[in-house]
C-alpha cells in the first residue's frame, strides 16, 4: 500500500531549541542539514516510500492551528507527554483513548506549533 504522506515540515524560529525539544520527546536524534535558504533538522525515517519530515528554519511562522502532524510516541504516550512538558512544551489535548486505534495527545512545542503524539493500541 502506498502512503499519501510524502514529507512534512514543522517551522522553527530557533532550530536548535526545536531540535532539542523533539529529540527529548521522541528519544531520538535529528540530522542537521542545510540546503540553499533552509536550515533543517530531519526526523529519522526509512528509505523508499516511507514518509519523512523535518524542522525547518526559513521564515515560516510556527502555529498552533492549521494542519496537525502526529508523531509516533513509540509505545509509551504517557512518557512522551511527560518528556514534552519537561522539555518546555505544553499539553493542549490530554491523552485521549481512541479505542482500537490507540491513543493520542496534542502538545505545543517550544516554537508554538501544535503537534500530535500517537500510540497504537497494544
Amino acid at each position: 500500500m502506498s502512503n499519501v504522506i510524502n514529507w512534512f515540515e514543522i517551522p522553527a524560529v530557533d532550530l536548535d531549541r526545536a531540535a532539542r525539544f523533539y529529540e527529548a520527546v521522541l528519544v531520538t536524534s535529528l540530522k542537521r542539514e542545510s540546503v540553499p535558504g533552509t536550515d533543517m533538522a530531519i526526523f529519522p525515517h526509512g528509505a523508499g516510500n516511507e514518509p519523512g519530515g523535518a524542522l525547518v528554519k526559513r521564515g515560516g511562522k510556527p502555529a498552533s492551528s492549521g494542519t496537525l502532524v502526529y508523531l509516533d510516541a513509540k509505545g509509551d504516550l504517557d512518557a512522551a507527554i511527560a518528556r514534552a512538558e519537561k522539555a518546555g512544551g505544553k499539553v493542549a489535548v490530554p491523552k485521549t483513548n481512541i479505542g482500537k486505534d490507540g491513543a493520542f495527545a496534542v502538545v505545543v512545542d517550544t516554537e508554538g506549533n501544535a503537534v500530535g503524539l500517537h500510540v497504537h493500541a497494544s
